[in-house]
């Protein structure tokens, strides 16, 4: 980055170049309040800043029709009860326009025919430790992202993608099979970010041959960006794609005979690992889940 004149006439001053992948940096978490859990002992530690608490059991089998309604998606609980009172829900095939009415959730609920789920939808954000699978159903399995994400709410979620093995990271769960579709899908060109250690110190010759473009076994593939994180140690190099390939990152350093011996993906669809440890996880914020639902992924 160039010098940029002062607000002062005639006077310059100098700002300090940033790497592109300075953002991504390891930071020490902050001390605050924010739902945190800890991967060991199955504790919960309560934060303020972003994200929600887990959904509290329900101490009875019913719940309010608003509150059915509400929790599909459809709308929020007030508008759930005027369309209630205009006789727009039926229950058991029943129209019912009783505002404060309770069903099972058994209950077959149709808004305008259209049959409703319950399920509250749910957004977590893990930063995925080494050594766990990335499966939801795997006897054979002996660690699963699932166990370190097991208590976190009672409506059942899974992940969105995967990482493998010894990926590290950020990972995705939640139960909202449209928002899933979105980011797994390649048309919409979710944008990730990766922090990769290499066996060897990365030559410009291979960053450049990467960066132009390589062929892989199952088609060419394109990154968006390529760096070193720090030019004292070219073993570590920042890497921006939106493919969804399998174990892409580490087949496109094999082409040009590196391995990989770290792989840490610090942005996932706009979210990042600020103040999440490893191995913890928190809720997504509104405004990040409304971000995502509106396609911003940057």
């Amino acid at each position: 980055m160039q010098d940029r004149k002062s607000d002062k006439p005639g006077g310059k001053r100098k700002q300090k170049r940033e790497h592109p992948f300075e953002k991504f940096r390891h930071k020490k978490p902050v001390t605050g309040k924010k739902e945190i859990r800890d991967e060991g002992r199955g504790k919960s530690f309560k934060k303020k800043e972003h994200g929600q608490s887990p959904p509290a059991a329900f101490k009875s089998k019913e719940i309010r029709l608003n509150r059915f309604i509400a929790n599909s998606g459809v709308c929020s609980r007030r508008e759930a009860d005027e369309y209630i009172a205009a006789g727009h829900i039926k229950v058991n095939d029943k129209v019912v326009k009783e505002v404060g009415t309770k069903v099972l959730r058994s209950d077959i609920v149709r808004f305008k025919g259209q049959k409703l789920n319950p399920e509250k939808k749910v957004y977590l954000l893990l930063n995925k430790p080494g050594d766990f699978i990335t499966t939801v159903d795997d006897p054979y399995a002996k660690r699963t992202v699932m166990e370190l994400v097991r208590n976190s709410c009672r409506e059942r979620i899974y992940p969105v993608g995967r990482l493998d093995r010894h990926t590290t990271g950020l990972l995705l769960f939640t139960n909202d099979g449209e928002l899933t579709k979105k980011l797994t899908h390649p048309s919409h060109k979710v944008i990730k970010i990766y922090q990769v250690g290499l066996d060897r110190p990365l030559e410009r010759e291979d960053m450049e041959k990467i960066s132009a473009g390589i062929e892989l076994d199952d088609g060419p593939v394109r990154v968006d960006e390529i760096s070193y994180i720090d030019d004292s140690d070219k073993s570590r190099v920042g890497i921006q794609l939106h493919s969804g390939k399998n174990r892409i990152i580490r087949r496109i350093f094999k082409h040009v005979d590196y391995k990989v011996v770290r792989l840490d993906r610090v942005f996932f669809a706009g979210l990042t690992k600020k103040n999440l440890p490893r191995g913890k996880w928190r809720f997504l914020s509104e405004k990040e889940i409304n971000r995502l639902k509106m396609n911003i992924f940057s």
